[in-house]
């Protein structure tokens, strides 16, 4: 009697550790659901005024609220993720579109990708100087060519030819971004040591290699759509491209698996091809969608010495953030509704 009471006890227990290891991961299906960041890096609470987290919680707030009132209304995944990084894009709050880092010429070169899940379409522009909202530009590229990735020139007369909004480049200029391109002329200029660098420059200084928006959604139809954009690197030189515009690294989408959007030191990113390994830990190794995050990021990545994160979403609408810095603007909503609001480490 004690041996079956001992096999019981030892199947419960067995039993128990199992199903605490699977609870992130819901088996209801969401409807749709939808997930965003606005960059990832040293964001610490002690440097942030009331008024400055007010105002990201805002914007981020608004942004995922278009997104979420499109997927509820049956709109595609497609389009909550467009129109969602158009918020984003069109605020000086974020290194996108209208909050653009200077490059070391002091311009802004940016670069936008997304992806589509239900057939693996993709299309990413780089290096662009003159589009509102690489987003859409990156969106035509998949729609209405025959291409995936156009660059410079090119991106901007396509973007021309498909009457997409032009702007003059003055439209990007902040002084915030502006004096932050300043601040690391002076420290090229300066001898100082380590310790007296960390000193000097504030978390704006220190995250010159950071600063991405992205989004993912799952629309009714179970379709996954992923887009990401940024300004890129402040000082960035030679027309340097990060990961954001490259599918596989800065952005991926897959209904089979999951859809990924990245944000970090790009240079990593591309080696670690993130947002594809992510997916493909999901399909190869059968793993759950937050298990393959973990791994990717915390380990891979961070094994290499890239800084970053990820947010993510798989085909039942579970959804991830995932990074290896001390805070990411983030925001997430389910098929009820429920917001998720984060910008700190916790």
């Amino acid at each position: 009697m004690k041996k079956a009471l001992l096999f019981v006890s030892i199947l419960t227990i067995s039993f128990g550790c199992t199903t605490d290891s699977k609870k992130s991961e819901s088996t209801k299906q969401q409807e749709f659901a939808i997930i965003i960041h606005g960059g990832a890096g040293t964001i610490l609470k002690k440097n942030m005024t009331p008024e400055k987290e007010a105002a990201y919680k805002a914007k981020l707030t608004e942004a995922i609220q278009v997104g979420h009132t499109i997927l509820k209304n049956g709109g595609t995944s497609i389009d909550a993720v467009e129109e969602t990084i158009h918020i984003l894009e069109n605020s000086p709050l974020f290194n996108a579109g209208k909050g653009a880092v200077f490059t070391h010429a002091g311009n802004n070169e940016m670069d936008a990708s997304i992806m589509t899940g239900n057939d693996l379409n993709a299309g990413a522009v780089a290096g662009v100087k003159n589009v509102k909202n690489p987003i859409s530009l990156a969106r035509k590229v998949m729609t209405n060519s025959n291409h995936v990735l156009l660059s410079g020139e090119g991106a901007s007369l396509f973007a021309k030819e498909q009457g997409m909004e032009i702007v003059d480049p003055s439209y990007f200029y902040t002084e915030r971004r502006f004096q932050s391109l300043q601040k690391i002329k002076e420290q090229e200029k300066t001898e100082l040591d380590h310790d007296e660098k960390s000193a000097f420059y504030d978390a704006d200084i220190k995250d010159s290699k950071f600063g991405t928006v992205g989004c993912v959604a799952l629309d009714k139809n179970g379709n996954i759509t992923a887009g990401t954009s940024t300004g890129g690197m402040t000082n960035k030189r030679w027309n340097r491209i990060g990961d954001s515009p490259i599918i596989g690294a800065g952005t991926y989408a897959n209904n089979a698996t999951c859809g990924v959007s990245s944000t970090g030191w790009g240079e990593y990113f591309i080696r670690g091809m993130v947002a594809h390994d992510i997916s493909a830990m999901m399909e190869y190794k059968g793993v759950s969608l937050k298990e393959a995050a973990q791994e990717v990021i915390q380990h891979k990545l961070t094994k290499l010495g890239g800084t970053g994160g990820i947010v993510a979403l798989d085909s039942k609408g579970n959804m991830v953030f995932e990074f290896n810095t001390a805070g990411m603007y983030r925001a997430s909503m389910n098929d009820q509704g429920e917001l998720v609001l984060k910008i700190y480490k916790e």
